[in-house]
C-alpha cells in the first residue's frame, strides 16, 4: 500500500465509511435504532431487494456493529440487534437526520421529531466541553493528531520501511 493510501487509512471518517458508507447501510441502522430486528420487517419497511439487505446485514454483522441473535430454530430464523459499538453511532445519526431537518425538508418542517422518552420533551444535539462546562458551535472545534496518527506512528513506520529497502532480506 502506498503512502498516500497509508495516510488515509489513518483517517477514522474513511475507516468508518468502509462499513457504514451507503445508502441502505444508513437506513439498515435507522431501523434497527426504531427497534426493528427482523429481516423481514427490515425488508418491508425499505423496501428493499432480499440480497442487498442480506449483504448489508451481513457486513454489519462482520464489522460488529450488529449482532446475530437466534430467535427460531426450526426454520433458523435470527434477529439483528445493535452492538455496544452500533449503538455508538447514534449521534452520527442524529446529526445526519438533524442536517437533514434544516436543509432538506422543506417548509413542512422535519418528518419527525426526537424525544427524551421519559419526559418527552425533543432532543438537543450539541458539542459540551466537560473540562470548562461550556457548550459551543461547530466552528470551535480543532483538531491535532491523537495517539494513533501518522504524526505519532508514521514516523516510526516510514524508518522501518527506509532501513528494509537499505538492507533487503536475502
Amino acid at each position: 500500500m502506498g503512502e498516500a493510501a497509508e495516510e488515509h487509512k489513518a483517517c477514522s471518517i474513511e475507516r468508518a465509511l468502509e462499513i457504514i458508507g451507503d445508502r441502505w447501510t444508513v437506513l439498515v441502522l435507522r431501523d434497527a435504532f426504531r427497534g426493528l430486528h427482523r429481516f423481514d420487517d427490515f425488508r418491508r419497511d425499505l423496501d428493499i431487494a432480499r440480497p442487498v439487505l442480506a449483504d448489508r446485514l451481513r457486513r454489519l454483522v462482520e464489522a460488529g456493529v450488529l449482532e446475530r441473535r437466534q430467535y427460531c430454530e426450526r426454520p433458523p430464523r435470527f434477529e439483528y440487534h445493535l452492538t455496544p459499538m452500533g449503538v455508538d453511532l447514534s449521534p452520527a445519526l442524529v446529526a445526519l437526520m438533524r442536517w437533514g431537518d434544516h436543509w432538506l425538508s422543506g417548509g413542512d418542517g422535519p418528518p419527525t421529531v426526537l424525544v427524551h422518552g421519559p419526559c418527552g420533551h425533543e432532543l438537543d444535539q450539541t458539542y459540551v466541553c466537560w473540562a470548562c462546562e461550556q457548550t459551543f458551535a461547530p466552528t470551535a472545534i480543532r483538531s491535532r493528531p491523537g495517539p494513533g496518527s501518522e504524526a505519532t506512528t508514521g514516523g516510526r513506520r516510514r524508518a522501518r520501511s527506509a532501513r528494509a529497502a537499505r538492507h533487503p532480506a536475502s
